[in-house]
């Protein structure tokens, strides 16, 4: 993935799921109330920043290995010729 590409990935994946999840947790927390969106608004500043930086660093790790699982999914399937029903033959 180039550079370019990654960084508008993690601004934009970093902010639909800091948004979400604070907003979720806000809600199970105090749940809709006058004060949810000061709360939400709270959580939200201070995840979302954490967020792009994890995914910004893990992106490319997360990319390879979910890879690496689907390869070994994929040849285990061969290998074990598996049938519709989900056994192996």
């Amino acid at each position: 993935m180039k550079l370019k590409q990654r960084i508008v990935f993690t601004f934009m994946m970093s902010f639909v799921l800091s948004s979400t999840m604070s907003g979720w947790v806000t809600f199970l927390n105090i749940s809709l109330n006058d004060q949810f969106m000061a709360h939400w608004l709270k959580a939200f500043l201070l995840c979302w920043p954490a967020a792009a930086v994890i995914a910004f660093t893990c992106t490319p790790t997360i990319h390879r290995l979910s890879g690496q699982v689907v390869d070994r999914l994929e040849k285990g399937v061969e290998k074990c010729g598996v049938r519709a029903g989900g056994e192996c033959s």
